[in-house]
């Protein structure tokens, strides 16, 4: 695959205005600006643990809440992943990872295959990490799958710190997109599927 992997996507509404670049052949770079703390450290990880380089600089109206600026930054991730995958042939295609973090463990499955689903078995036991809202995390996940052609499961399997459990869902997918993307060069550049295509 010799295609450069990269996209740059801007997305300006009355809610927010939000630019993202992505590299898939990074090496896990980030610059992190949402205006949300817990929700900065998750995409820092999110990038990290799957070696996508990420640029995001959100402006979102926070004085209201934190909905739109969540919900639109997953927006603009899964359509610059969507983008930096060209025709998604020549990849994995499939990812899945367990993390565990202390007593938690959580797990991820994507098929990048052009058929957003999402699966969300995470539960919290407190309404906040930090100032975040952890009913959002679910909205990050869900516009993030259906903008990035992404099939994707997302289940904590236990835990107790509610910290532990969204990082360790974070991790998760980070892991297992780090496979999904990543090129076979047995595939020589067709679709993982037998169809022929995606």
């Amino acid at each position: 695959m010799t295609q450069n992997r990269t996209a740059t996507i801007t997305r300006t509404t009355r809610e927010t205005d939000i630019t993202v670049t992505v590299d898939l052949d990074g090496t896990g770079k980030s610059d992190i600006s949402t205006g949300v703390g817990f929700f900065d450290h998750m995409l820092d990880s999110l990038s990290r643990h799957s070696f996508i380089d990420l640029n995001v600089k959100t402006v979102g109206d926070l004085h209201i809440d934190f909905h739109h600026t969540v919900e639109d930054t997953g927006i603009v991730i899964g359509l610059a992943i969507k983008q930096a995958l060209g025709d998604f042939a020549g990849i994995n295609r499939f990812g899945h990872a367990y993390i565990p973090m202390d007593e938690t463990l959580s797990r991820a499955s994507i098929d990048l295959c052009k058929r957003p689903y999402l699966v969300w078995k995470v539960d919290f036991l407190r309404d906040k990490i930090g100032d975040m809202d952890t009913e959002l995390f679910k909205e990050f996940f869900h516009a993030l799958a259906g903008n990035g052609g992404m099939c994707l499961h997302v289940e904590n399997l236990y835990g107790e710190n509610n910290h532990h459990i969204a990082e360790s869902c974070f991790k998760a997918t980070a892991r297992a997109l780090r496979v999904a993307v990543t090129a076979d060069p047995r595939l020589k550049g067709k679709p993982a599927s037998t169809k022929g295509s995606l």
